[in-house]
């Protein structure tokens, strides 16, 4: 593959919109089964990757952690196409991907000493009737109770309809012990206390500078804005830059953009975000959000998830500061 193709592809590869595909598909220079193999990769993202996106949301208990994972896993892949078996199927191998990611973010939090609980959605309803565990919404958040094993095999059963030998396949176990983990994660879940609480500390210096920073965000007052970010921050804007922010015409993209918008302190499942929100016909309605790490008063990264819209779709609680 040409050096100008393959950076296209890896710049795309992540929304890989449907015009983007086709767009592909006609270009001259796309020939040959190594491309054709890049093709059908992108093709098959495009159709998974909410599906992928909300599978790693509910392991972490994060819709950021999630579509940070996922977006990993598909750089993964995406590394590993040429040596991938053009035999079987692309999907159950991105899934194994990332369901790998996602075992491996736990254990990190494991052992950092952040107890599985804080993973937990900030409140979430059990449904009336045990013997609908698989479909209701609250499973989906309460399964963040579950060790890592059972949280997966319940998922991928009652929420994403995976057969007993793919799940198999996919969390590297047997039938049998698939069976198991089901068996014991489903019975902790009709065990489980109607309402969940998800305890969080309060960080006052987080919060004051994600006031100052939505404050001059709306004034487009950039010069005082900059007063609250380190020299050396780092800026990820998903699915478009990685970098310093000093290297990045971050706030003057926000200046061109053609739909009505402003910033607001919240909370995205009970997470403190600088969340986007856009001109709706009467309202201002959540859009997609921002994390910032702050150290010391001062920002050190900025995670810009406005390419990402579908993240605060998956939410289960979006909380707008008053001050909207």
């Amino acid at each position: 593959m040409r050096g100008s193709q393959h950076q296209c592809l890896v710049a795309r590869i992540l929304t890989v919109p449907d015009y983007v595909v086709k767009s592909m598909q006609t270009d001259s220079d796309l020939t040959g089964p190594f491309e054709a193999r890049y093709l059908a990769f992108l093709e098959t993202v495009s159709q998974i990757r909410p599906r992928l996106h909300r599978y790693c949301a509910r392991m972490t208990g994060s819709v950021l952690d999630g579509e940070d994972i996922v977006q990993d896993a598909l750089f993964e892949a995406y590394r590993k196409l040429d040596q991938f078996d053009d035999t079987r199927p692309l999907s159950p191998w991105l899934f194994r991907i990332a369901h790998n990611r996602c075992i491996d973010f736990l254990r990190h939090r494991r052992a950092g000493r952040e107890a599985v609980a804080s993973l937990v959605a900030s409140e979430v309803t059990m449904p009336t009737e045990p013997a609908i565990l698989g479909i209701g919404k609250a499973v989906e958040h309460l399964v963040l109770t579950l060790p890592p094993k059972e949280r997966a095999c319940v998922l991928l059963k009652d929420v994403f309809d995976y057969t007993l030998e793919e799940i198999a396949e996919l969390v590297e176990s047997t039938v049998g012990g698939v069976k198991a983990a089901l068996k014991r994660g489903r019975s902790k879940l009709a065990a489980s206390p109607g309402h969940v609480k998800l305890p969080r500390e309060a960080d006052p210096d987080l919060a004051r500078v994600l006031n100052l920073y939505v404050e001059r965000f709306n004034n487009r007052d950039w010069n005082s804005l900059r007063e609250l970010i380190s020299a050396d921050a780092r800026l990820i804007v998903t699915d478009a830059f990685a970098g310093k922010l000093a290297d990045a015409p971050y706030f003057r993209n926000y200046e061109r953009w053609s739909m009505p918008w402003r910033m607001a302190a919240g909370e995205v499942d009970g997470e403190s975000v600088v969340i986007i929100l856009q001109r709706g016909a009467d309202t201002w309605t959540p859009y997609s959000m921002v994390r910032l790490d702050v150290t010391e008063n001062r920002i050190d990264s900025i995670v810009d998830y406005a390419h990402c819209p579908w993240v605060i779709e998956a939410a289960a609680s979006v909380t707008v500061s008053v001050r909207a």
